[in-house]
Formats: C-alpha cells, structure tokens, sequence
C-alpha cells in the first residue's frame, strides 16, 4: 500500500472515504509514523486518532475510563451546536437516545432488553425467513435481464429484514431507506435532503411512534413488541429512548449490512480468484464473510472521551479529551494482518473490528453474519457469472459507508 500524502486532518473529510486507497494509505502512515497523533480540524472538535489495533482494544475494553458520552461520532461543531439548540426546544427526534449513546449500569439494562434476541439461539426461528428472503432477492436479479446496479439488490435485502422485525410493511421499505441513509450518511450529497438529518428523524420518529403505540395497546411476539413495551425498573421506556432503539436497529441493523455486501461483491469483483475459490469450496463461506467484514468494516469509526488523565500509546490523555477509534485503520493493522491488502478468503484468524469489540460489541453482528452467507450461498447457486459494468462509487461519510454504486453484468444458471 502506497502511502498517502493527505494531511492527518483529512480524516474528518468525508470526501477521503469515497478513495480506499487513498484513505488506508493515509492510515498506514499514521500507523507507521505517529499511531496517535492530536488532531484540530475546522470545525471538528480536537481528537486523538487511535490507529492501531492494540489500542483500540484497549480503549474499547476499558469502558469506565473510556466512556462514549458526550461524543459518539466526529460531527461538526456547528451541526453539533444545532443539535443542541433542538434538544432544548425539545423536539423529542432531536435529543432521542440509543445504545450507542449510554454507559455503565445504563448502557447494560438496555443492552439486556434485546440481547438474547439477537444471540445465534435467539435468531434460529428467523434463519429459515432470512434465507427465503435471500432467495427472492436474487430472483430479482433473474429479472433485471443481466445487467443491473448491485446496491439496489443489496439494501433491499437486508431492509427487507430488519423492517420486518420492526413491524414495518413492505410498501413503507423505501421511504425508510431514504430515511436511513439521510440520518446515517447524511455527508453525501446524494442523500441529503431538505432539513437534512433532523427533519429524517423527526419523520422518523412520528412514523415509529404509531407502531409504537400500537404494540403498547395490543402487544406480540415481535422484536418491535419486545422493545416497545420493555420496562427497567419496573417502568415502561421514555418515548426518546424507544425510538432510540427503533432507530438504531433501523439504521444500524441494515445499512451496515447492506455495506459490506456491497463492497464485499467488489471485492470479489476485483478479485475474481477468491470469488472462484469460494465456489469450489463453498465450506469456506463463514471465513469469507469474516474478511468481508474485515474488508469493508462499514462502521468507520465511534469516539471516546477520556474519564481521567490516562497514558495511550504511550501519550498522555487528558480528562475530558476525544478519541477516535479508526476501525479501517485497526482491521489493517500490518501488526495483526499478514499482507492486510490482499483479500484472501481463507484468512485465519481474523480478528477484524467490524463489530467492535468490549461492552459496546454490536449486537446484531450474528444477524449481520447470518444474512451476508445467506446472500453470498445462493448468490454463488444462482448466478453463473459476474463482472462490472461500470465504475463503483463510494458513500462520501466519514462515519458510515462502503459502495453505493456498483454496476454489475451477470449471467444466471
């Protein structure tokens, strides 16, 4: 990997995402030169940029010094600012929490309400629909006469999942994909919108707060149920923190997957061996999925902010200070990786970051795994050939992201 002449300060711009080989070779020189350097860029609040795996464990593992209040993503001060301003005025969209937002004894009572819904066990009575659904997907593509622009296929699919477990219809799927990627990759002009992200969260909110209310007055079996009428310490969520949770699992719960299979078919695309290599051994899917993941890591960061002053990579960390763990950056560590550039399907271990890892691991990760095999299985039974029919275009956002253009040729069985 030919090192970047970027400035360390282009982290924050989220036009150096839609360049992979630009961003991991400005990764790898700060891995090689200064693995924690100090950062203050316009309009960003000062960070530490963690770089290396080691570190990022470290930090994500030691939650009580490391805590992900008041920052959990690089936003600008001025969008910040706004957000502010909203929560004060009260627009409940604006100032809703999630998971990602809390720490301690709080973070683990949420975290409880659905965390044996989304362990292996929990999910085996969605496996069967999960792999239906897989197949309608790529009959799809049997449809689209050979050519067609992959993304389409694949938000859909994992949308179609998620949504599902919401309660969400199948005629409201594309309104909430406008949404979520409003909210999420809000950076990228494509997907900008009048209002921007708070005007998506607050049609959002008023959109999950009907079905909300409805599994409040006639409970069921349904994820969405589970979430809507949880209670900690005997008492029902505050509305805020039910669509919090609405609104992570909506977001994070597709547009992650839908990221990685994108950019893990370019991936194969770009490297036609191990897509062959994967078909004349088909038991090798659940590694090729780890690398995918490890290849695509579509969560690009999450901060911390120090407790107390603290040492880092042998740097001193100040009580109140931001970290930025680079999750790109620690699934290419040349220091856990042998020949990281190189996606190789077979590769063990694999210890990648896609998920995270410590008390904030990402709780749809078996989700995420079982869809992505899914796919890729009947993918490989049904389609003969695949090639690009175009260029690929990367989502322009520093926070979540992968491929959001990929035209492809194929030829069906």
């Amino acid at each position: 990997m030919a090192e970047s002449t970027l400035p360390v300060e282009a982290i924050t711009d989220p036009r150096t995402f839609t360049d992979p080989a630009a961003l991991h070779g400005l990764l790898a020189r700060i891995r090689k030169t200064d693995p924690l350097p100090y950062i203050a860029a316009d309009d960003y609040a000062p960070f530490w940029l963690v770089s290396r795996h080691a570190d990022i464990l470290e930090v994500e593992r030691n939650a009580a010094q490391f805590i992900n209040a008041p920052r959990q993503a690089l936003l600008p001060l001025s969008y910040e600012k706004q957000a502010r301003a909203l929560a004060n005025g009260q627009e409940t969209a604006s100032y809703m929490r999630n998971l990602i937002m809390m720490d301690g004894n709080e973070h683990k009572a949420y975290r409880t309400i659905t965390q044996s819904y989304f362990t292996p066990k929990g999910l085996e009575g969605v496996i069967g629909d999960i792999e239906n659904l897989a197949k309608e997907f790529i009959n799809r593509m049997d449809e689209a006469d050979g050519e067609i622009d992959f993304v389409d296929v694949a938000m859909a699919f994992p949308l179609r999942v998620v949504m599902t477990m919401l309660g969400v219809p199948q005629e409201d799927e594309p309104m909430m994909l406008r949404l979520t990627q409003q909210t999420l990759s809000s950076q990228d002009p494509e997907f900008q919108a009048e209002g921007g992200a708070r005007k998506a969260m607050l049609v959002m909110y008023d959109y999950f707060k009907k079905i909300i209310d409805d599994l409040r007055e006639t409970p069921n079996n349904t994820l969405a149920s589970v979430i809507s009428n949880a209670r900690i310490d005997g008492e029902l969520l505050a509305d805020r923190d039910v669509f919090g949770y609405f609104n992570i699992t909506a977001t994070a719960g597709h547009d992650t997957t839908s990221y990685a299979l994108t950019t893990g078919m370019l991936a194969f695309l770009q490297n036609p061996d191990q897509l062959a290599k994967l078909r004349a051994d088909p038991a090798l899917m659940p590694l090729a999925v780890e690398e995918i993941l490890r290849w695509t890591t579509p969560v690009k960061h999450f901060c911390r902010t120090a407790v107390s002053d603290c040492t880092v990579a042998g740097k001193q960390i100040k009580a109140g200070d931001h970290l930025l763990l680079s999750f790109p950056s620690g699934s290419f560590d040349e220091e856990i990786y042998e020949d990281p550039y190189t996606f190789r399907i077979d590769r063990k271990p694999n210890r990648h970051l896609a998920f995270g890892t410590g008390p904030h691991v990402c709780l749809g990760q078996f989700l995420a795994r079982f869809e992505l095999q899914s796919f890729f299985r009947e993918f490989l039974d049904r389609v003969e050939h695949v090639e690009l029919a175009g260029t690929p275009r990367f989502v322009e956002g520093s926070f979540v992201g992968g491929v959001k253009h990929l035209p492809i040729k194929y030829r069906m069985r």
